[in-house]
């Protein structure tokens, strides 16, 4: 298949995705009856849609047709990076230096595993962009994503982000037509799981977990999947890891779990605590 025909059909599968997510998560909302947002968190979520679930897929699924795994892991890892650099300006998050030096080390682990797992195929400028992009469109909507979920549920956030993003790959509609009508039955329910567990459920929880801490921390958890893809890989698929691959994932949770820790804060002077010792 021609590396643009594989594009499109790549785009398609996420059209389809989104749109089976759009439809369920669509259902929920209804039977809740959840009002819609106001402007300004209508604005955010719609920008996560167009950004995250819309140019993300795209950008990512034709960068990974220009270069080499290795490349794309390397450049697309920025992201939680990014996250962290945004959110501590945009957001006011400040630069915990547990959460930067954590950063530092999973993005080390995710580049490692990247070399370990490259194929032979090599990068061309095109593609390093495209990557660039697609970490620039993550990082950008987990920011404006943050703040609209004080206010707006989970739920509902991910299913406009969802149902927005649709619409963006809609030009990919004629291509996931005519795969659909030549699939087999399986792959049909492949393309129903995809929408309703990796897409649905996964990002709904996404979005829940991130109301309730920094978009710094939320992002470096990302730095979890290429870890556990190596570990599911060997688990489900039989592909065993080359031993870079398992040394990559365990630094990638080291850096994981260094951004989670809870820093030190200042110690009071030393009349404060003895004061406080005289009060009890």
């Amino acid at each position: 298949m021609p590396p643009s025909r594989r594009a499109r059909s790549r785009c398609a599968l996420a059209l389809g995705r989104l749109a089976v997510a759009s439809v369920l998560l669509g259902g929920l909302v209804l039977l809740r009856r959840e009002p819609l947002p106001g402007r300004r968190d209508l604005v955010r979520v719609a920008l996560v849609g167009v950004l995250w679930f819309g140019a993300y897929n795209v950008s990512l699924n034709a960068a990974e047709l220009r270069v080499d795994a290795g490349t794309a892991a390397m450049l697309v890892n920025v992201g939680p990076i990014l996250v962290a650099v945004l959110a501590g300006v945009v957001l006011r998050e400040g630069f915990p230096p547990g959460l930067l030096a954590g950063c530092a080390v999973a993005f080390g682990g995710a580049v490692v595993i990247g070399y370990a797992t490259a194929g032979s195929g090599g990068s061309d400028t095109w593609g390093v962009v495209l990557c660039v992009v697609a970490a620039v469109c993550y990082a950008v909507s987990v920011v404006a994503q943050k703040p609209a979920l004080g206010r707006v549920s989970a739920l509902q956030a991910t299913w406009l982000a969802c149902t927005v993003g649709a619409l963006v790959c809609l030009p990919f509609a004629p291509q996931l037509v005519r795969e659909l009508a030549a699939a087999p039955a399986t792959a049909t329910g492949w393309v129903a799981y995809l929408g309703a567990f990796p897409t649905a459920v996964a990002f709904t929880t996404w979005a829940y977990a991130l109301a309730r801490t920094s978009a710094g921390k939320q992002g470096a958890t990302t730095y979890l999947v290429p870890a556990v893809t190596v570990v599911l890989g060997w688990a489900m698929l039989g592909e065993v890891p080359p031993a870079l691959a398992l040394a990559g994932g365990a630094i990638c949770l080291a850096g994981v779990a260094l951004t989670r820790r809870r820093g030190r804060g200042p110690r009071p002077p030393a009349g404060a605590r003895a004061r406080t010792t005289v009060r009890r």
